[in-house]
């Protein structure tokens, strides 16, 4: 399985898309058809240059549009800048994260993860707490994952036990893109991870935390908290419904090679090769 950009929900985004049945996320997407209707693609997510990275946009031409008075030349403003690397933009992108339109604020939210920054962290952090529109949340997430940023971890489990399906599934993907952070941060995360993928109702979601608990265990000794995300990722294989779940628990047993995973992987495999 080849996971684009490091996010395992890339794969699955059309599996994901018909799991999401809860009216928060039914409504929370309804304000965006609304102001631009059901045929503008909202998510910047869905259109990602594969072959050619090639900028399309001017930045010079970019940067004034983004102090426009104009929806609309806002809106495209901050969807270029999620193709342009821009240092620049960067305070007007923070300040588009509390505009009144919340397509502006997505747009700005994952212009943000393609130019990670220091200085953006917070005012993320801030947002992901505040903004009452589950999709911009959902870009937050994206961007936090981005940004790398260990000052993230909590606010990004905070996330994962509480928030919608379509935000959890992005805050269990940016815990595991987090790449390298502190023995404390990951014993933040994998709780929550594991308490997630156990519980979600969501197949997707679960598969996400599989995949991040993969990521973070990389970085630990054995230890406790080790042993209980082996434990978690064995039960995950041998029990879950979904079989989308059991092979990205899987996955992330043989991406760290635990001598006690691998061999429950190879009787439970027997035992399906010979019943």
């Amino acid at each position: 399985m080849v996971h684009v950009g490091h996010y395992p929900s890339f794969i699955h985004y059309q599996r994901a898309a018909s799991l999401f049945q809860s009216m928060d996320d039914i409504d929370a997407l309804k304000v965006l058809e609304t102001e631009v209707g059901l045929d503008a693609p909202i998510d910047p997510l869905d259109d990602i240059p594969l072959e050619d990275d090639t900028p399309r946009y001017n930045p010079d031409q970019m940067l004034p549009l983004l102090e426009s008075d104009n929806l609309q030349q806002r809106m495209l403003a901050a969807r270029a800048f999620y193709k342009i690397q821009e240092p620049r933009a960067i305070p007007r992108l923070i300040e588009l994260l509390n505009d009144e339109s919340p397509l502006v604020r997505v747009n700005a939210a994952y212009a943000l993860g393609r130019n990670p920054s220091e200085t953006a962290v917070d005012a993320l952090i801030n947002q992901l707490k505040n903004d009452s529109h589950g999709y911009v949340r959902k870009a937050v997430v994206w961007a936090l994952g981005n940004c790398r940023n260990e000052k993230a971890v909590a606010p990004l489990v905070d996330a994962i036990e509480n928030d919608m399906s379509v935000v959890r599934l992005w805050a269990a993907s940016a815990l595991g893109q987090m790449g390298k952070i502190s023995f404390d941060a990951i014993l933040k995360a994998i709780p929550a991870l594991v308490k997630t993928m156990r519980n979600d109702p969501i197949a997707i979601v679960r598969s996400n935390c599989a995949w991040s608990i993969g990521e973070l265990c990389k970085d630990l000794p054995y230890n406790v908290v080790y042993a209980t995300a082996i434990d978690a990722l064995i039960e995950t294989f041998a029990d879950d419904e979904d079989l989308g779940v059991r092979d990205d628990a899987r996955a992330a047993i043989l991406h760290l090679g635990d001598p006690r995973g691998l061999q429950v992987i190879e009787e439970i495999e027997q035992e399906d090769l010979y019943s």
